[in-house]
């Protein structure tokens, strides 16, 4: 796969410490202790390992009649297989001439694609999709605001999650941004500010509302499906989230065509709109749930809720880690030349998460009286 070594993907694997001619296969597999730094492999364990769990958490709700988490796992899976590969290698779907190069991974322990995609973040996409929705369903905003609203929520949710991850992995050399592709303009300290709204809350929030849509309004309802319609189910929902992250950031996406600050602002407008919503969502329906008993969700998801603080502490660890280096930073960049994300805004998410995770063992939670089971999954 050398002739699919763009030159900017080459220097970007280089400035990463490993070869673009020399990457593995489709499979590779790599010494967990020899690679960049130790946080990869920690970062590697607590994401997989998050996925797995959540994967195992959809099997048992299905065997209980509830395949929403199934469904939410594979779209999301589905919509990775989608958005990734050509974004990886241009050339061959034959959009090199519109789209070069916007990062490239470092080498983990197991990788996929000539070193392009490692297996983390093939865990990552249901991972997290996994942890903000069941936040905001265990909160009981689907049922009570409807699919659009509590797509909205959810991919605030997965933006504070997310972006206490985005801000940390340039700096601990985890990925690197082209700073010089147009598509990656403005940036947000080392990260593209169009990841910051659109792979961080955008396209969360499109996953959600196709899948309320397509399934958990559906089970809600008390309907089953058969394998075949769940099939296509999450097929449909893994394309339309594609075309749904298409579509809600097109304004700033052609306003930055032409301008880079046009662009930029109409970014920032979309995420704070939307922040703006969802938290305002957030805090009345938690208060609701306070005050009325009555209102309180048919379950709760206990994996989630201590995996989710789980993530959190792991991260806060590794940001304590990498303060030293980051506030030796000059220029924005660490005495090892590594770009450096935002302490503030990690803070603020940090503290949107982990207002989240406390909200959802703060209410009180009843068992449905169909499925008692699932009320202590």
């Amino acid at each position: 796969m050398s002739d699919h070594c763009a030159p900017t993907f080459d220097q970007l694997a280089k400035s990463l410490g490993f070869s673009c001619q020399q990457a593995g296969g489709l499979v590779e597999f790599r010494n967990p202790f020899g690679l960049e730094n130790w946080t990869l492999p920690v970062l590697e364990c607590t994401v997989i390992l998050g996925s797995i769990l959540a994967l195992v958490l959809a099997i048992v709700r299905l065997r209980r009649g509830d395949p929403t988490n199934l469904v939410l796992w594979f779209g999301a899976t589905a919509y990775l297989f989608i958005i990734e590969p050509p974004l990886y290698f241009p050339a061959a779907f034959g959009i090199s001439g519109h789209v070069d190069t916007m990062f490239a991974h470092n080498v983990f322990t197991v990788d996929f694609l000539w070193g392009r995609l490692p297996l983390y973040i093939v865990a990552i996409y249901p991972f997290m999709a996994t942890v903000a929705y069941e936040i905001v369903r265990m909160l009981g905003v689907f049922k009570q605001y409807g699919a659009f609203v509590g797509a909205v929520c959810v991919g605030f949710v997965h933006h504070a999650f997310y972006e206490i991850f985005d801000h940390l992995g340039p700096q601990l050399r985890w990925w690197e941004w082209s700073t010089k592709n147009s598509l990656n303009q403005p940036f947000f300290d080392s990260v593209p500010l169009p990841s910051v709204v659109v792979f961080a809350a955008l396209w969360p929030m499109s996953l959600a509302f196709c899948v309320y849509w397509f399934a958990g309004r559906h089970v809600d309802r008390g309907r089953s499906f058969t394998g075949l319609q769940l099939t296509w189910r999450t097929i449909v929902i893994g394309l339309l989230a594609s075309l749904g992250t298409f579509i809600l950031p097109l304004p700033a996406t052609i306003a930055g065509s032409f301008s880079t600050t046009a662009g930029g602002v109409l970014y920032a407008a979309e995420l704070i709109i939307l922040s703006a919503v969802a938290a305002v969502v957030l805090f009345r329906q938690w208060q609701r749930l306070r005050q009325d008993p009555a209102d309180t969700p048919h379950y709760t998801n206990n994996l989630i809720r201590y995996y989710s603080a789980a993530y959190l502490i792991v991260f806060a660890f590794l940001w304590a880690t990498a303060l030293p280096d980051f506030f030796n930073a000059v220029d924005g960049k660490t005495p090892n030349g590594d770009p450096i994300g935002n302490l503030w805004y990690t803070l603020a998410c940090f503290a949107v998460a982990i207002l989240c995770v406390l909200a959802t063992f703060t209410v009180q939670h009843r068992a449905t009286r169909t499925t008692p089971a699932l009320a202590t999954v």
